[in-house]
């Protein structure tokens, strides 16, 4: 796409659609690999395999009964779950798996924040060491305060991919996410540094280029801060062809 790469996020049945339209990759859910399910789970790999479009990113990473904080959080569980999703994310060739998963990292009631925390930084930490080495990037994705209680904003995600410490451990910028959080292309620029993926709506979620947007704001911001990374559209609208062109063009007016 004239210097840049833009994905759709949708389940694997869409990707011949995807394809269709021009997109140069799918994100898929992560969760519908069933990963915990051994009967058929070469079969599901094999499908993102076999994409006409390549599965270069995925979302949806943790079921949401897989708690990271509070009580309740199991860390063979997880740390088993994740070595297979490493194992499994690796052959399909995914390049970026996305780290957002709402229900499984938001602090339960009554939970000490600074404990949660310190849980999630564990678990991030855990997840670096095994995804290192895998060519699969995670970002964290930094959620609005309606859908997680814990990471709303790009600066929170950087501040602890920091901390994590991890090459594999990186951060993502959504930009549904920051219209809510009221997060401003040029904040989220000074954290270039950090990002290794971008999600991309209209207001309201919808798909880009069938309601206003500020993509072409955040086009022209992350290029003057040197963002080389991959964009894909993640809205709760069906797969249209304005989409594509419109984010073309505004790629192109974004030009430094």
């Amino acid at each position: 796409m004239n210097g840049t790469t833009i994905g759709w996020c949708a389940r694997i049945e869409e990707a011949p659609r995807v394809a269709e339209l021009g997109f140069d990759f799918i994100e898929c859910p992560v969760t519908a690999l069933r990963l915990e399910e051994k009967d058929g789970l070469g079969e599901r790999i094999r499908a993102y395999k076999a994409s006409p479009v390549p599965v270069r990113a995925v979302n949806v990473f943790f079921p949401g009964d897989m708690k990271l904080t509070g009580p309740d959080t199991s860390a063979a569980r997880i740390r088993a779950y994740v070595e297979v999703a490493a194992d499994a994310l690796s052959e399909i060739g995914v390049r970026t798996a996305v780290i957002g998963s709402g229900g499984a990292r938001s602090v339960p009631d009554g939970w000490d924040p600074e404990r949660a925390k310190e849980q999630l930084l564990d678990a991030l930490a855990m997840m670096g060491g095994v995804f290192r080495g895998s060519g699969v990037t995670l970002a964290i994705e930094p959620l609005n305060r309606r859908e997680s209680n814990i990471i709303n904003r790009v600066a929170e995600a950087a501040a602890y991919a920091q901390a994590v410490g991890s090459e594999s451990v990186r951060i993502l910028a959504d930009l549904y996410h920051m219209d809510l959080e009221g997060e401003k292309p040029e904040e989220v620029a000074g954290q270039a540094g950090w990002l290794a993926h971008v999600h991309l709506a209209a207001e309201g979620r919808v798909a880009p280029g069938t309601a206003p947007s500020r993509c072409r704001e955040l086009f022209a911001a992350l290029r003057r801060a040197g963002y080389e990374g991959a964009y894909s559209v993640e809205c709760n609208a069906p797969l249209t062809e304005e989409s594509l062109p419109y984010l073309r063009a505004a790629w192109e007016e974004a030009r430094p």
